[in-house]
């Protein structure tokens, strides 16, 4: 992918991401023009209440340390700028898609259907 001056920005927006949830680490990512595809490593379950039955209230930094939220800060700055820096207002779908990778071998096949989303994206009905 080709990224013009919004793919740009949110590709700086998912590498802040540990910046605001340092118990959040990137691994394989890629940028369509039309959605994103990552992977986030939880390094620390407890922050995120995983171990637990409800979220918790709130971490160091305000957030509530749910997945929900690290979704949500970052589609919350990616809309801030392209509606500052642009005539696009509505950015995101509603809701996001998660899934958990419990092994190696799903964690190789989800890097690979990242890595190889780009490839995919002429059979894309929104291809323009």
């Amino acid at each position: 992918m080709i990224l013009n001056d919004f793919g740009h920005a949110v590709e700086g927006f998912w590498n802040e991401i540990p910046k605001h949830f340092p118990f959040i680490e990137l691994n394989e990512h890629v940028i369509m023009p039309n959605h994103v595809h990552g992977i986030l490593i939880i390094r620390d379950y407890d922050s995120v209440g995983a171990n637990n039955h409800s979220p918790l209230r709130e971490t160091p930094n305000g957030t509530s340390g749910t997945i929900g939220s690290v979704v949500r800060g970052f589609k919350i700055g990616a809309t801030k700028w392209s509606r500052t820096k642009t005539n696009i207002h509505n950015v995101w779908q509603r809701n996001y898609h998660e899934r958990v990778i419990r092994d190696e071998r799903e964690l190789f096949e989800t890097r690979k259907y990242i890595l190889d989303n780009p490839l995919k994206w002429g059979m894309d009905p929104e291809y323009a």
